[in-house]
């Protein structure tokens, strides 16, 4: 029996157990997957010890904070600066990158010609995934953020002629997460058209707030839920490689 897992602190909007569970009784697959909310990421070692995982995926708030913490980093996660996928080793920690992976298939599926400008809304592991993706693929981008130093535009000066402009806006915060449904992006709806496109890297609920104001305007809206079975099928390459 092989086990795997996700931590991340909290918890309660990752569909990644039932993802792998429906994965593993379809294919027959002799594994476990399980969720671990921890609030300290020191628990690590102890909990792979303890839980005999064979690997484990990351998500909120530990993407960037756990490349401290594994022993080599594969080259692509090295360069986006983030870890969402861990192989365990001869009980050594390798950090990947399947976040890329994930939101490269799935932004494929749903871009046209006329998406080549975009705004990338928040920082950290998932933003950094998602900027590697645009830069690879010759998209220009602005990031928003809350400081200036780690980004391109402050949520409070981004202007509705620069949303307008944008018609790739990729959403990279929690905000509209479960439990946390009525939260949204503070951006300026209005200027939204029928030319946009809005990615949000959420997949719980189904349909964020930052979604239904999208499609409201005639914008096209699409949740992380592809994106998040592309990365876990990665991961679980990964892990058998």
């Amino acid at each position: 029996m092989r086990n795997y897992g996700v931590i991340g602190f909290p918890l309660t909007h990752t569909f990644s157990p039932e993802y792998f569970k429906k994965k593993f009784l379809k294919e027959n697959i002799a594994a476990t997957y399980a969720a671990f909310p921890i609030e300290d990421l020191n628990q690590i070692h102890s909990i792979v010890k303890e839980k005999k995982l064979n690997g484990f995926n990351v998500t909120i708030p530990y993407k960037e904070k756990i490349i401290s913490m594994v022993d080599s980093l594969d080259n692509e996660a090295k360069e986006i600066g983030a870890v969402n996928c861990v192989k365990v080793e001869n009980e050594k920690f390798i950090g990947f990158n399947t976040d890329a992976y994930g939101f490269q298939l799935s932004l494929n599926e749903v871009m046209k010609s006329k998406h080549q400008n975009a705004l990338i809304l928040g920082t950290g592991g998932a933003a950094r995934a998602v900027k590697y993706v645009l830069q690879k693929s010759g998209i220009d981008f602005k990031t928003v953020v809350r400081d200036k130093s780690k980004g391109d535009i402050l949520w409070r000066d981004l202007t509705e002629k620069q949303i307008s402009e944008n018609t790739l806006i990729v959403n990279c915060t929690p905000l509209g997460m479960f439990p946390n449904e009525s939260s949204f992006p503070p951006i300026s709806y209005s200027a939204l058209t029928d030319m946009h496109l809005l990615f949000d890297l959420i997949y719980n609920p189904e349909l964020t707030l930052f979604m239904k104001k999208g499609l409201e305007k005639g914008a096209t809206a699409v949740n992380g839920f592809r994106m998040l079975e592309i990365q876990a099928d990665k991961s679980w390459e990964i892990w058998n490689s």
